[in-house]
């Protein structure tokens, strides 16, 4: 559950049943932004359990250790592309601390985009977006990308696979059907007039199981 934007959110989703909320640091273009202070509170109050994503838009590595241990998250969502070499200074500098690279699914070039980048993390997340425009599109677009080249990173990336873009209680279960992952994140698809609502998160989880069963 992402864009988790107040300890009172945080405990919603995980009495709903997520595993995992994400808080969504600075970002040039999206939903969700919280400053670092309030991240670091409901880190701090988080459920047990529940795992901490930082959202981060950084690429330097000090930047992003320097962000991780001031907000004490435990799983670094990192959402525009970092550098091979960054990444492996993120595992000597931050040990424990879990390793997620977003990738923008924009074709099938995309495919080999996860697929490089998966040994060197511990979880890859497909999502829509578009990081070479002006202004980048890091996530939180609210679209649907072609769950096509999903299923194929899915399939190749051996790793988990965490599925995000467009996702909502009416189209979840066809994109667990159609893509396999490991899990999936929702953001704007479980809000009503930008607050979550336990209607439609509730509604987006029964769906969800329904089609990891189906």
């Amino acid at each position: 559950m992402c864009c988790i934007e107040s300890p009172g959110e945080a405990e919603l989703a995980a009495r709903c049943g997520a595993t995992a909320i994400g808080l969504v640091s600075a970002m040039p273009s999206g939903p969700g932004v919280i400053e670092e202070a309030a991240i670091r509170r409901i880190v701090a109050g988080a459920p047990p359990g529940v795992a901490t994503f930082l959202l981060t838009s950084r690429t330097d590595l000090g930047e992003i250790v320097d962000q991780q241990r001031r907000t004490r998250a435990d799983t670094l969502q990192l959402v525009d592309r970092v550098a091979p070499d960054a990444l492996r200074g993120l595992r000597r500098r931050l040990p424990g601390v879990s390793l997620v690279q977003v990738v923008h699914v924009r074709g099938e070039h995309s495919v080999e985009e996860a697929v490089a980048v998966a040994p060197l993390v511990d979880a890859v997340l497909l999502d829509s977006g578009d990081p070479d425009l002006p202004v980048r599109q890091l996530g939180g677009t609210g679209r649907v990308h072609d769950w096509s080249h999903s299923r194929a990173i899915v399939e190749r990336a051996g790793c988990p696979v965490y599925l995000a873009g467009g996702l909502r209680p009416t189209n979840v279960a066809a994109a667990v059907r159609a893509v396999r992952p490991f899990g999936v994140d929702v953001c704007s698809g479980v809000r009503t007039d930008g607050r979550l609502d336990e209607r439609l998160l509730r509604r987006f989880m029964r769906a969800a199981r329904g089609g990891r069963d189906g």
